[in-house]
C-alpha cells in the first residue's frame, strides 16, 4: 500500500514560518491624523520632528538655590572656618518665571523646572542650605560646598532641536505619546487600523449564553477562541467584524470568506485546518484564492494555514484553544503589527532560573506555561495539554524551550511574559 502524502509537508522551524509571513506582510495603505490624547497603541507613519529643544534653557532640577561656585570659595577664604558660609539672596524664581542675571555675591532662591539665571553654575538643595531672615529676600546659609553644574538640567539635553524624537514605525506608548506633546504635537499621522474578519467552524461549538451547560447536546463544547481572539486584535489596533460560527459544510465556508474578503485586510479563522473529510477551509481557500498548510515545528500550535482570498490575507490557526491562542501570539501579532509598518514585531526573551524539571526532551520548540513564584523563579503548571485553557489564564508568561532541550531546577531559561504577547 502506498504511504498516505501529508499535505502540510515537513516541519517548518517557527523562525522560518515567521519570516515567510513578514515577507507576505506589506505596510497597509492609508494614514489617520489622530489627536496623541488618543494614539495610545497606533504606530506611527511619520517621523515625529522636533521644532525646539526641551528643556528650552538651563532649569533647576531641584528646589535651593542657584549660586556661583566661586562666590561660595571666596566667602570661605574670607573667614576663619571654611563652613558655613552666608549670601544675601538677591531673587526668587519659580517654575514659569524668568529671573534676572544672579547679582554677584549672592544667590537666588530658586524652584524646581525654574530657569536658572545668567551667571549661576550651581544649584545647591534647600537641604544643604539654612534660609535667615535679613534685610530684603533675607540671606542664605550654606552648610555644602557646590560642584560647577550641580543639579541643573542643561537646555537640550533631553531633545535638541530638529532632531527625531519618535521614528516612523514607532507603535506608541503612553510614554510616547507623552514625549510627543513635550515637543508640542497635539495631533499625530498614524498607520490605519486593520481591518480584520473572524469566524469560527465547527459544529460542535456553541456560544455562552445560547445553551445553559446543563442542557448541552453531547459532543457541544463552548466557544472560547474566538473571545480570546477578538480582545487579542483589538489590542494590537484592529477593527474587528465577527463572523460567528460559520457551519461545517463548503458552501457556507466559502460564502463567508467571500464576504469577508471584499471589506477586510485579514480573515482570521479558528479551527477547520486539518484536512479531514469535515475540515473545508483547505478547499474553500484554493477555489478562492491560494492556501499554504504549515505543521510548524512548536508545540503547542502545529497546524498553520496562511494564504489569500482575493485582496484580503487569510490565516487559520488550530483549533485546541492552548494552540490557537500561541500561534496568535508568535505568528500573527508580528504580522499584524508589521501590516501597521511596525518595526519592532518580536517579543522579547529574558532569562529567568527554573524551578521545575522537564526531563521529556521534544523534537518541536516547546512554550511551557509558568509563572513567577514567591522565590523569584518559574514554576510550571501541571497539565502543559493544548487543550488547557487554565494554563494560559494561571500564568504570566511562557519558557521558550528549544526542540531537544531538558529543563532542570536552576537552569536559565527563556521567559517570554504574556504581557509581551498580549499588547
Amino acid at each position: 500500500m502506498r504511504p498516505a502524502i501529508n499535505p502540510f509537508g515537513p516541519l517548518k522551524p517557527l523562525d522560518e514560518a515567521l519570516a515567510e509571513l513578514l515577507a507576505q506582510a506589506r505596510p497597509l495603505p492609508g494614514t489617520d491624523r489622530i489627536a496623541t490624547m488618543d494614539a495610545d497603541g497606533r504606530v506611527l507613519a511619520q517621523d515625529c520632528i522636533s521644532a525646539l529643544q526641551v528643556p528650552p534653557q538651563d532649569n533647576s532640577s531641584m528646589d535651593g538655590y542657584a549660586l556661583r561656585c566661586a562666590d561660595v570659595a571666596a566667602a570661605r577664604l574670607a573667614q576663619p572656618t571654611e563652613l558655613p558660609v552666608e549670601l544675601p539672596v538677591s531673587q526668587r524664581i519659580a517654575a514659569g518665571s524668568a529671573g534676572e542675571p544672579l547679582q554677584p555675591g549672592s544667590a537666588a532662591r530658586i524652584f524646581t523646572g525654574a530657569p536658572v539665571p545668567a551667571g549661576a553654575d550651581a544649584v545647591l538643595i534647600q537641604e544643604d542650605c539654612e534660609a535667615l531672615a535679613g534685610a530684603g529676600l533675607g540671606r542664605v546659609r550654606i552648610h555644602a560646598m557646590p560642584r560647577p553644574g550641580q543639579w541643573i538640567r542643561s537646555a537640550g539635553e533631553d531633545i535638541r532641536r530638529a532632531s527625531v524624537v519618535l521614528a516612523a514605525g514607532t507603535r506608541l506608548s503612553p510614554a510616547g505619546l507623552g514625549l510627543a506633546a513635550s515637543i508640542g504635537l497635539h495631533q499625530l499621522e498614524v498607520a490605519r487600523r486593520p481591518r480584520v474578519a473572524l469566524f469560527s467552524t465547527g459544529d460542535e461549538l456553541v456560544m455562552p449564553g445560547a445553551v445553559p451547560p446543563a442542557q448541552m447536546r453531547p459532543g457541544a463544547i463552548y466557544n472560547s477562541n474566538r473571545f480570546f481572539l477578538r480582545a487579542m486584535l483589538l489590542r494590537l489596533g484592529c477593527t474587528v467584524s465577527d463572523l460567528g460560527i460559520v457551519p461545517d459544510r463548503r458552501d457556507a465556508t466559502m460564502q463567508a470568506l467571500q464576504d469577508a474578503s471584499a471589506a477586510h485586510d485579514l480573515i482570521l479563522s479558528s479551527g477547520g485546518v486539518s484536512v479531514g473529510e469535515e475540515d473545508h477551509i483547505k478547499p474553500a481557500v484554493e477555489a478562492l484564492g491560494r492556501l499554504d498548510l504549515w505543521q510548524i515545528a512548536m508545540k503547542p500550535g502545529k497546524p498553520f494555514a496562511y494564504g489569500q482570498v482575493g485582496p484580503a490575507h487569510f490565516m487559520g490557526l488550530p483549533g485546541n484553544p492552548v494552540s490557537s491562542f500561541l500561534t496568535f501570539a508568535l505568528l500573527v501579532r508580528p504580522f499584524v503589527l508589521r501590516l501597521q509598518g511596525a518595526l519592532a514585531v518580536a517579543p522579547r526573551a529574558l532569562p529567568a532560573t527554573a524551578h521545575f524539571a522537564w526531563p521529556r526532551a521534544d523534537k518541536r520548540r516547546e512554550f511551557l506555561r509558568v509563572r513567577h513564584d514567591p522565590a523569584g523563579g518559574l514554576e510550571l503548571f501541571g497539565n502543559q495539554s493544548s487543550g488547557v485553557l487554565t494554563s494560559a489564564a494561571w500564568g504570566d508568561g511562557v519558557v521558550d524551550n528549544p526542540a531537544g532541550q531538558t529543563i532542570a531546577p536552576g537552569d536559565s531559561v527563556a521567559f517570554i511574559a504574556f504581557s509581551e504577547l498580549l499588547s
